[in-house]
C-alpha cells in the first residue's frame, strides 16, 4: 500500500491593494474533511483524488488545507506564520509518506515572505527528505520560482484561461505522481524566465494568441517522453522580485529536449508581447458609449477584480454613471460592509442614506453618498456556479436607488462568475449595464448576448494599466513597465535523482 499525502494552500494577492490579507480569509480544513470538501468536484484535489481513487494500492493521506476566500492583499506574517506552520505540521504528522501531492496557486505572497510557495515546499523537503516524490500544480498566474522546482519533482499548470480546467490539472499531477512512483518517469524540468507582464483578451487561450504559445506546450507533453508543460504568466499584481513570465516543461530524462523546447516557446510569446497588453478604454469615454447603446452592456472593472486581489470597494464606474445622469439600468457588485451593516440595522423594505464605496481602498476611491432601498438581506453564503462549492461573502445587501441595483457584501468574494447576483435574485441578462469585476469570465455568463463590452480604464489595485500601480520589487526592466527590454532566451534546469 503507498500513502500519498495531499496538502492545499491558494491565495492570490495583489501588492497595491492596501487591505492586509488575514488567517480568517481562508477557509481551513484538516484531515478527512478535505477528502469531504474536494470529492466530486470540479477542483485540482478533486481531479486528483478521482485518479487516485482508480488505484487500490493507494492509501490517500489527507493533511491540511488553506483556501482563500478570494484573492486579497499581501498577508499579514502572523496569518502566514500560522497557515504555514499548519500546513508544516500536517506534513510531520503524516508519518511514512511514500509520495506527496500539492494543490497550490503560486502568487500568495506574506509582508516578509515574497514566495510562500516556495518555502513550503523547501520546508517540506526538510521534514521528509530528499526520495520522497513531490508533485505541485500551480495556477499559470503562478510566479514559477527555482525555490519551488529546486525542491519539487515535477509541477503542473493550468492549460486554460479563463480556467475550465481545476480538475483536470489535478487528474495530470496524480498521474505523473503515480508514473514518478512507478520508475517510469525521471522529470527534467525547463523555466525560461521572460520580462513580460502581460494583461488583455488575447490571453484567453481558446481565442487568443497567447493559446498558441499553451498549445505548443501541450504538444510536448502529450508526446513521448514529454511529462508536463505550459506557460506561466505570474500576477502582474503580485509585485515580488520572481515576477515575470515563464516558459515551463518537463521531459522524462531529457533535458537537451526540455531546454530546447522552452526557449522555443519563449521566443514565441516574446515575439507577440504587444499583442497581449490589453487596450483599454478611458472612464468618461466608457460611460459615453453605454449610454448611447441600445443594447446590453457590460462594463469591465478588472482594475477591482476580487479573484486578482483587488479590495472590491470600487466605486469608480457607479460614480462616473451617477454624475453623467445615467439612465439605463445598472446591476453591479460592491464590497461595503458598513453599508451593510446599516442596511441590516434598518431592515428589508427601509431606505438608507449611507456613503457608497471607499470603505477599504481609501487613497484610490472616495465615497459617494446614496439613498437606497434594501431590497433584501442575506448572510452572503451561496453556491459558486463555476465550481459547486460554497463561498461566502458574509453578511450581503441587495440595495436600489432608482435604476441602480447593488450587491454589497460585507468583505470580499470570487466574483468571475454570475453566482453573486444569482444569490440576491437578479439576473444581469435583464438589465442594460452590468459592471463586471473580473478580466475575464466565460462567454455565456456575460459576453454572450451583449451589444457591448468595454474594458475600462478605471483606478484599482489589479488594473490592466500596470504603469499606473508602481512596482518596485520585480524584476528591471520588465515590458510593458519599461521602454526598450530586449530578451536573450537562456533555460535554467532542474532535475532530482531519487
Amino acid at each position: 500500500m503507498s500513502r500519498i499525502l495531499i496538502n492545499e494552500c491558494k491565495q492570490e494577492i495583489s501588492s497595491f491593494n492596501p487591505v492586509p490579507g488575514r488567517y480568517e480569509d481562508f477557509a481551513v480544513s484538516f484531515g478527512q474533511d478535505i477528502i469531504g470538501h474536494h470529492r466530486g468536484i470540479g477542483t485540482e484535489v478533486g481531479g486528483a483524488l478521482r485518479v487516485f481513487s482508480e488505484h487500490k494500492e493507494v492509501e490517500i493521506v489527507p493533511g491540511y488545507s488553506a483556501r482563500a476566500i478570494t484573492s486579497g492583499g499581501t498577508l499579514d506574517d502572523a496569518a502566514y506564520n500560522r497557515i504555514a506552520a499548519e500546513f508544516l505540521d500536517a506534513v510531520r504528522r503524516a508519518r511514512d509518506v511514500d509520495a506527496i501531492y500539492f494543490s497550490l496557486h503560486g502568487a500568495m505572497a506574506s509582508s516578509s515572505v515574497h514566495d510562500t510557495e516556495g518555502h513550503l515546499i523547501a520546508e517540506t523537503r526538510k521534514i521528509v527528505g530528499e526520495r520522497v516524490p513531490l508533485v505541485v500544480s500551480l495556477d499559470l498566474h503562478g510566479i514559477l520560482t527555482d525555490e519551488i522546482l529546486r525542491h519539487s519533482d515535477a509541477v503542473v499548470v493550468y492549460h486554460t484561461y479563463p480556467h475550465v480546467d481545476f480538475f483536470e490539472t489535478g487528474e495530470r499531477a496524480a498521474r505523473l505522481l503515480l508514473r514518478i512512483m512507478a520508475g517510469e518517469a525521471k522529470p527534467v524540468s525547463a523555466r525560461v524566465p521572460i520580462p513580460a507582464l502581460v494583461r488583455g483578451n488575447e490571453l484567453k487561450t481558446a481565442t487568443g494568441r497567447f493559446g498558441e504559445c499553451v498549445r505548443e506546450a501541450i504538444a510536448i507533453e502529450n508526446s513521448p517522453g514529454g511529462l508536463s508543460g505550459g506557460m506561466f504568466i505570474g500576477n502582474p499584481f503580485t509585485d515580488v522580485p520572481d515576477l515575470c513570465s515563464n516558459a515551463f516543461l518537463v521531459t522524462s530524462g531529457d533535458p537537451a529536449r526540455a531546454e530546447r523546447e522552452a526557449i522555443r516557446i519563449a521566443r514565441l510569446f516574446w515575439e507577440m508581447r504587444h499583442h497581449l497588453h490589453q487596450p483599454l478604454t478611458p472612464l468618461d469615454e466608457s460611460v459615453r458609449l453605454a449610454a448611447a447603446a441600445t443594447g446590453r452592456v457590460v462594463l469591465v472593472d478588472a482594475a477591482d477584480a476580487t479573484s486578482s486581489g483587488a479590495s472590491g470597494d470600487s466605486n469608480a464606474i457607479l460614480r462616473a454613471l451617477l454624475d453623467a445622469g445615467y439612465r439605463r439600468t445598472v446591476l453591479l457588485p460592491i464590497v461595503d460592509a458598513p453599508a451593510v451593516e446599516e442596511a441590516s440595522r434598518a431592515g428589508v423594505g427601509a431606505v438608507i442614506r449611507v456613503p457608497i464605496g471607499g470603505s477599504l481602498d481609501r487613497g484610490r476611491f472616495t465615497p459617494v453618498r446614496m439613498e437606497l432601498r434594501v431590497r433584501m438581506l442575506s448572510d452572503g453564503v451561496f453556491r459558486s456556479e463555476s465550481h459547486g462549492n460554497l463561498w461566502n461573502g458574509g453578511r450581503s445587501a441587495l440595495l436600489q436607488s432608482a435604476n441602480f441595483m447593488l450587491v454589497a457584501t460585507s468583505k470580499a468574494v470570487s466574483l468571475y462568475d454570475r453566482s453573486l447576483f444569482y444569490a440576491h435574485g437578479q439576473d444581469p441578462a435583464v438589465f442594460d449595464t452590468v459592471i463586471v469585476k473580473s478580466p475575464h469570465c466565460q462567454p455565456h455568463m456575460f459576453e454572450e448576448g451583449a451589444q457591448l463590452l468595454v474594458n475600462v480604464d478605471a483606478p484599482g489595485s489589479t488594473s490592466a494599466n500596470l504603469k499606473s500601480l508602481g512596482h518596485t520589487r520585480c524584476a528591471r526592466p520588465v515590458f510593458p513597465l519599461d521602454e526598450g527590454v530586449t530578451f536573450t532566451p537562456r533555460a535554467r534546469l532542474f532535475r532530482r535523482d531519487h
